[in-house]
C-alpha cells in the first residue's frame, strides 16, 4: 500500500503541478503577453478565461478516461493521462507570444489549455481509485488521502519554480523567457512519473467485475445523475476556495493593492504547506468519524471565515494575508481530504471511474473556472475591500453545504459490513 499510495501522491503532484504553473502564469504575465491590446484588468480576465477552458474540459476528461477506467482498467488511465498533460504543458512553454504571431498565440494557448485539462480529468478518477480500491476498508481514507496531498505538493514544486525565477530574474527577463521555464521542466517531472507508475498493479475491484458497462457515461447519467448533481455541488467551495486563494488573491494583491509577487507566493505557498501536512490527519479522522460530518464541517467553517480571509487580504500586511489564506485552507481540507475515499463509496464499482470523476470535475467547472473570473470582476467594482468577491464565496459555501446535506453517509464501519456481505 506505501508503495501503491507513493505512485499515486508522485503522479497527481506531476498533473497538477502543469495544471497549477499555467495558473500562476495567468495570475502574473499572461494578460499583457497574449492578450496586449486589452486594459490590464481585460487581459487579466482574458488570461483567466483560457485558465477557465481546463476547467470545461476536465468532466470531458473523465468521460473520456472514465469509459478507459472502467471498460479497461485503472491503470492504463495513469499512463495515458500523465502522457497527454505533461506533453501538452510543455508546448504552453513553446508557444509565441502575441507580439511574434499575433491572434494565433492566444487560440494555441487555448487549445493547450484544453488538452492540459483534458488529461487531467483522467488523472483524478484513476489515481484515487486505484489506492482506494487496494486500501484496507478501515483505513481507506488515510490510504486515499496520499493522492489528495499531490496537489498540494504539485502546488508548491509550480509556485517554488516561479517564485525562484521572480526572485533572481528582473521583470524584462521573466516577462521575455523566464516564465517558460516552469513549463519545460514539466517534461521531466512527466519521465519521472512515468518510470514510478510502470510497475503498478490493476485494482482487485475492477478485476473482480463480471459484467462491465458498456457505455458507463450513459449508466451513469441514467442511474446516478443526482448523486453526480449533488457530488458536484458539493465540492464546488473547494475549487472556489482554493483557487481563490492561489490564483485571484495573487493577481488581486500583486495588481491592485501593489504587493510584491515575492511576498504573495511566499503567503500562500506557507497556508498550502499547512494544508498538505495537515490532509492524512484530516483523512484519518474520517476513518473514525465518517466522512460526511467532515465535509459539513468544513463548508460551515467556509462560510464564516470567507468575509474576515478577504478583510485580511486587503490589508496587504503579510502576515495577516497568511493568516486568511490559513484559514480558508483549514476549512477547504476539512472537507477535501476525505473526498478521494467518499467519492468512491458512493458508486458502484462498474461505473465508479467515470461517477466518482465526473461529479468531482463539474465541481471544478462550477468553483475553480469561474471564481477567478467573477472575483476579479466584482473585485474591480469594489472599493479597497471587496465584499463582494467575499459574499460570492459565502454563497457558494452555503450551496455546498446544502448538497453534502443531501448526500448519504458512507461510514467505513459499513462499508465493511456491506463488503462481507457481497463477497
Amino acid at each position: 500500500m506505501l508503495r501503491l499510495a507513493t505512485a499515486s501522491l508522485a503522479g497527481t503532484a506531476i498533473e497538477f503541478y502543469d495544471f497549477f504553473v499555467y495558473g500562476t502564469a495567468a495570475a502574473l504575465v499572461l494578460g499583457p503577453l497574449f492578450f496586449p491590446t486589452f486594459s490590464p484588468v481585460a487581459g487579466t480576465l482574458a488570461a483567466f478565461g483560457t485558465f477557465g477552458v481546463g476547467f470545461i474540459a476536465r468532466p470531458l476528461g473523465s468521460v473520456l478516461f472514465g469509459h478507459v477506467g472502467d471498460r479497461h482498467g485503472r491503470r492504463p488511465v495513469l499512463v495515458v493521462s500523465l502522457l497527454l498533460t505533461g506533453a501538452s504543458t510543455v508546448a504552453v512553454g513553446c508557444v509565441p507570444t502575441y507580439d511574434t504571431i499575433g491572434v494565433a498565440a492566444p487560440v494555441l494557448l487555448l487549445v493547450l489549455r484544453f488538452l492540459q485539462g483534458l488529461g487531467l480529468g483522467g488523472e483524478w478518477g484513476g489515481a484515487v481509485l486505484l489506492t482506494a480500491e487496494h486500501a484496507p476498508a478501515e483505513r481507506r481514507g488515510l490510504w486515499s488521502s496520499f493522492p489528495q496531498v499531490g496537489p498540494a505538493l504539485g502546488f508548491l514544486l509550480a509556485n517554488g519554480v516561479m517564485l525562484a525565477l521572480s526572485a533572481t530574474l528582473t521583470d524584462t527577463q521573466f516577462a521575455s523567457w523566464g516564465w517558460r521555464v516552469p513549463f519545460w521542466a514539466a517534461g521531466v517531472l512527466a519521465v519521472a512519473g512515468l518510470w514510478l507508475r510502470s510497475s503498478l498493479t490493476e485494482s482487485p475491484s475492477f478485476l473482480g467485475i463480471d459484467d462491465h458497462a458498456r457505455v458507463p457515461i450513459a449508466e451513469v447519467v441514467r442511474d446516478h445523475w443526482r448523486l453526480v448533481l449533488l457530488t458536484a455541488g458539493a465540492l464546488a467551495v473547494g475549487y472556489a476556495i482554493f483557487y481563490a486563494v492561489t490564483t485571484w488573491s495573487l493577481a488581486y494583491a500583486t495588481e491592485r493593492l501593489g504587493v510584491s509577487r515575492t511576498v504573495m507566493l511566499t503567503c500562500i505557498m506557507a497556508a498550502v504547506v499547512v494544508k498538505g501536512a495537515l490532509t492524512p490527519v484530516a483523512a484519518l479522522l474520517g476513518d473514525r468519524c465518517g466522512r460526511r460530518p467532515l465535509c459539513l464541517a468544513g463548508c460551515a467553517a467556509a462560510a464564516l471565515w470567507m468575509f474576515p480571509m478577504v478583510a485580511l487580504l486587503a490589508t496587504g500586511a503579510p502576515l495577516l494575508m497568511f493568516l486568511g489564506f490559513l484559514g480558508a485552507m483549514l476549512a477547504f481540507i476539512t472537507m477535501f481530504a476525505v473526498i478521494a475515499a467518499y467519492l468512491p463509496e458512493l458508486y458502484e464499482p462498474r461505473v465508479r471511474c467515470t461517477g466518482a470523476a465526473v461529479g468531482y470535475n463539474l465541481g471544478g467547472v462550477l468553483g475553480g473556472a469561474l471564481t477567478p473570473i467573477v472575483a476579479t470582476a466584482l473585485a474591480e467594482q469594489s472599493g479597497r475591500v471587496p465584499w463582494g468577491v467575499a459574499a460570492y464565496l459565502t454563497g457558494i459555501s452555503l450551496l455546498s453545504l446544502g448538497c453534502f446535506a443531501l448526500l448519504p453517509e458512507t461510514r467505513p464501519v459499513r462499508v465493511v459490513a456491506t463488503e462481507a456481505a457481497t463477497g
